[in-house]
Formats: structure tokens, C-alpha cells, sequence
């Protein structure tokens, strides 16, 4: 079974809201990596029309673009939306009961499957079918803003496996996600 993998940038006081973070090329490299290692990403409607309209390479791009852009461009895209009827950009559309779409993609062939933003994953560890979250900690303080996986009906134990600290002052943790047999 392919593992589904949370990954996002939080500040210090938990936002993750993106335009809370900063873009530095070295949290865009570490993204790439992230995004490089997944044999599939699975968004909401939101997440993915933002990622779409900032990295989505033109027909014919002018110049090389830069890793991050051209690494989730050409990554296979699984899109979760009951408004939209079509997507593009290397998408399928994912549509009916959430546990049951997302356990069918977990037990389809591939490398692990990489998930973002705030609604979709929030909803995803609701139903218990996150295996890790990947936090980039970013050494800031937001002050508003949306918070990880806000409103969790019960809390959602990890362990820590990885942790690197990247030359920018952020922090990179890596945990599985405990079952307790409680979700």
C-alpha cells in the first residue's frame, strides 16, 4: 500500500498560511526534493488551482525553469473537488466518498502519494489515512492565520523519524503518524 505523505511549511506559532512563509531557494529546493521522492500528489480544489496558476510551465517555456517549477509541473496530480468537472496539467479529477477515492489511490501501484495545504489534509487525518507529516518549521512568527491540521476532533500522535536543519534557520521534521486504533 502507497503511503500518504503531509508535507507543509508551518511558522513557529503553527500558521500555514504560504503568504505567512518565506520562499527562499533553499525551502524551494527542499520542496522539490519532497515533491521529487512522491509518485503522485493529491490536492484540493484550492491548493491545486494556486499551484497551478504560480508554477504551471508555459507550452514553450523561454528559459529553463528553476527546479521547484519544473519538478511539481511534471508530477502526476490527483485533484479532490466536487465543483470543478475537469482539470489539466498532468491531473485526474478525484470525486465521491473521500475514504474510500484516497484508499483506492493508496492501494494503487506507485511510489507514496504527497499531499498539501490545509483543507484536504485536515480532512485526511480526520479519516485516518495520513501516514506522515512532513513540516518545514519555518523561524517565524505569524500571528494569525491558519493553523496545522485545526480542528481535529481528536489529536493525531506522531513520531519523530528525520530531522535536518537548513542553512536558512528552518527546521525539516519528518514523522510517522502512530496508530492507535482510535481513528
Amino acid at each position: 500500500m502507497r503511503t500518504l505523505r503531509y508535507a507543509i511549511n508551518v511558522t513557529l506559532d503553527g500558521c500555514v498560511d504560504h503568504r505567512a512563509g518565506t520562499g527562499d531557494e533553499e525551502i524551494h529546493r527542499h520542496a522539490a526534493d519532497s515533491i521529487g521522492r512522491a509518485g503522485g500528489l493529491l490536492f484540493g480544489r484550492v491548493t491545486y488551482e494556486m499551484m497551478e496558476s504560480a508554477w504551471r510551465l508555459p507550452a514553450e517555456p523561454t528559459e529553463e525553469p528553476e527546479p521547484f517549477a519544473r519538478t511539481i509541473h511534471e508530477a502526476r496530480k490527483h485533484v479532490v473537488s466536487r465543483t470543478l468537472s475537469s482539470v489539466g496539467w498532468n491531473a485526474e479529477l478525484v470525486q465521491g466518498d473521500l475514504a474510500t477515492a484516497v484508499r483506492a489511490l493508496k492501494e494503487a501501484p506507485g511510489g507514496e502519494l504527497l499531499t498539501g495545504g490545509v483543507t484536504l489534509p485536515a480532512a485526511l487525518a480526520e479519516l485516518g489515512l495520513l501516514d506522515v507529516v512532513e513540516l518545514v518549521v519555518l523561524p517565524r512568527v505569524a500571528g494569525h492565520g491558519p493553523r496545522l491540521l485545526e480542528g481535529l476532533s481528536t489529536p493525531l500522535d506522531l513520531r519523530l523519524v528525520d530531522r535536518e536543519e537548513l542553512g536558512n534557520g528552518a527546521v525539516a521534521e519528518r514523522y510517522e503518524v502512530r496508530r492507535t486504533g482510535r481513528r
